[in-house]
């Protein structure tokens, strides 16, 4: 199950379980649209795989056990390790290779 974290690791914008703006990796590293646009090009900083929009995990429980309430998003803020240039330096090299070949 997705952690749904609560913040983009590059600028520390708050990204709420229904926001339509939060992207991930496939290891859940999340990022605002705008970062993984125009920041990240598509770039996972962390392990260089392509950013996909996070899913929204629904309110309300339809289903027995299901649902935000039942199942909460992260209060766990994450920070990249990675400093404006190691990120820039990174994505640099990476963003022009698909992400199903890097």
């Amino acid at each position: 199950m997705l952690e749904i974290r609560p913040n983009c690791e590059v600028c520390d914008k708050n990204l709420p379980p229904y926001s339509t703006e939060a992207y991930i990796c496939s290891y859940e590293c999340t990022y605002c649209k705008a970062c993984a646009e125009n920041i990240l090009h598509n770039v996972c900083p962390n392990c260089g795989g392509g950013l996909s929009p996070r899913p929204i995990r629904p309110e309300t429980e339809r289903r027995a056990g299901v649902s935000l309430a039942k199942q909460p998003a992260s209060t766990n803020r994450v920070h990249t390790k990675y400093s404006s240039e190691e990120i820039k330096e990174f994505t640099e090299s990476v963003k022009d290779i698909s992400p199903e070949n890097r």
